[in-house]
């Protein structure tokens, strides 16, 4: 029997018709070496960021269940082109909603995790020839009920989907891996060859956009190795898998997009009116005068000034407010990589108004302003 590959290809991939054309011929190429391929789909280009900003102007905290059902139209609107694009250059094909693949997930509207996959359907057109496409991002919940996986969800319906079928898996973006830091912000950032799941996990979680977070968690748990690798060309990508060679950072990556919420007292309430509200925090940690201190992505704030006017008394949301994280296996094993990073941010002049640390990563909390000349200072000092 061919072995199985599951590739994954994001909104910028996928972005207009003639880009979907050209990941079609290369779908077909991998299918005319004798794979068995199942492609997952992101929507394409800034369709959901489009959709969404539609949903705002009916309503600026939108229901999240009927959030979902607008916002899985993306995805679907991309697997009926991808497969028709195949079908026209003589493949066969066919394309699956993530109900119609078996993606089953819990009933958290807007960021659902998933629960299990049962890809009968898929392997029974695998079995007929076919390449399958499926819309990634979206399951269905054991209520029946259309769910989405959060931002960067498509990396997840594909590593899922891998782990459901023993299939190799294949992330595709507009870079051929993954790289120190983003090369749009460190100029002199190197592509590494392979990373740990925790290390990817880390950096994802704390704003590299290459994968998703929940996804790099679920292939470290099935232990399915990632390939990240460039749609358009040849190169050697990034392996994320159980062991990783190289230096103790890894990489240094900038969250510019977050709230800094401070809690002046203990910060039960706040906790509790986040979960209440499923807000996810990145990081709990505490500043210089005694406060409790959540960082969380401005992404998964679906209502922000809703939720600001419920804010617990003796919370504040510090204005201007940004983070850079720098991230590697026994990071923390001494305080040399704390100590040169608190220099090199003094060096600066650079105001740290909070910090840290786990066995994998430092975060520092900076002014917005500051956040991309210490990214790239870090950078220097910690990878050269």
């Amino acid at each position: 029997m061919s072995r199985i590959v599951v590739q994954k290809f994001g909104g910028s991939s996928v972005a207009d018709v003639e880009k979907i054309k050209k990941v079609a011929a290369k779908v077909k190429a991998r299918r005319d070496e004798g794979w068995q391929v199942v492609v997952v789909v992101s929507a394409m280009g800034d369709t959901t960021d489009e959709l969404l900003a539609l949903a705002k102007k009916v309503s600026p905290n939108p229901p999240r269940r009927e959030l979902d059902m607008l916002l899985t139209c993306g995805e679907r609107i991309s697997m009926a082109l991808m497969s028709m694009a195949l079908q026209e250059q003589g493949v066969e094909a066919i394309s699956f909603t993530g109900s119609q693949s078996g993606i089953i997930t819990d009933t958290a509207h807007s960021q659902a995790r998933i629960i299990e996959v049962k890809p009968a359907r898929i392997e029974e057109e695998l079995g007929k020839g076919k390449v399958v496409i499926v819309a990634g991002y979206q399951g269905v919940s054991k209520a029946r009920e259309v769910t989405t996986l959060g931002r960067g969800g498509s990396d997840t319906s594909a590593v899922a989907l891998a782990a459901a079928l023993s299939a190799d898996c294949e992330i595709y973006s507009d870079v051929d891996g993954v790289f120190t830091a983003d090369p749009r912000v460190v100029p002199s950032a190197q592509k590494l060859e392979s990373l740990t799941h925790e290390e990817m996990q880390e950096l994802a979680s704390a704003g590299a956009k290459v994968l998703n977070a929940q996804a790099v968690e679920f292939a470290r748990e099935k232990g399915i190795v990632i390939h990240a690798r460039s749609t358009h060309t040849a190169g050697t990508g990034t392996a994320i898998q159980s062991r990783s060679g190289g230096g103790r950072v890894k990489g240094v990556t900038c969250e510019k997009d977050v709230w800094v919420l401070a809690a002046s007292g203990a910060p039960d309430a706040l906790l509790e009116l986040l979960d209440a509200q499923a807000v996810k925090g990145r990081n709990l940690l505490f500043d210089e005068a005694g406060r409790t201190l959540v960082v969380v992505p401005t992404q998964d704030l679906h209502g922000p000034e809703a939720l600001k006017a419920k804010l617990p008394a003796g919370v504040t949301v510090l204005d201007g407010c940004a983070t850079v994280t720098c991230v590697g296996t026994g990071l923390n094993s001494d305080w040399t990589v704390a100590r040169k990073a608190h220099a090199t941010a003094r060096g600066l002049g650079a105001k740290v108004a909070a910090t840290y640390t786990s066995a994998l990563q430092l975060t520092l909390v900076v002014e917005h302003q500051q956040v991309t000349a210490l990214t790239k200072a870090l950078h220097e000092a910690l990878i050269g």
